[in-house]
């Protein structure tokens, strides 16, 4: 299928969830990372469901990059995941909380401190 200009889709985002806007099951954030479980897939996912299992199987991804992958909202990739989550065909873990990220601005420190001290030598 083709897009339109701009390349958005022709389907509208919600037709990918069957209709489905919000999932009655765990929030998944933007940066929640979803895993694919070695679970064989039914056959009967609907498409959208069958391209994210098809984008994890490269490897684990945040449910922004999922969407941006899939060319979808990132509303409707949540929904999508969370169906997937319940089937046991995908595993979400929360996002690295802020404390324990690390620091750019200290890693920059660092690095510089280490060229310094290159220098002096």
């Amino acid at each position: 299928m083709t897009g339109r200009r701009g390349g958005r889709p022709l389907v509208p985002a919600y037709l990918s969830t069957g209709g489905v806007a919000r999932t009655g099951r765990t929030h998944l954030e933007r940066l929640s990372v979803l895993t694919r479980t070695r679970t064989s897939s039914p056959a009967d996912l609907p498409a959208a469901q069958l391209a994210l299992l098809d984008a994890l199987d490269e490897g684990s991804l945040t449910v922004v990059e999922a969407a941006a992958l899939l060319r979808l909202p990132v509303s409707a990739v949540r929904v999508l995941a969370a169906e997937l989550i319940d089937r046991d065909l995908v595993l979400a873990r929360a996002p690295i909380p802020p404390a324990e990220r690390f620091d750019p601005d200290l890693l920059k420190r660092v690095a510089d401190g280490l060229r310094a001290l290159k220098h002096t030598q």
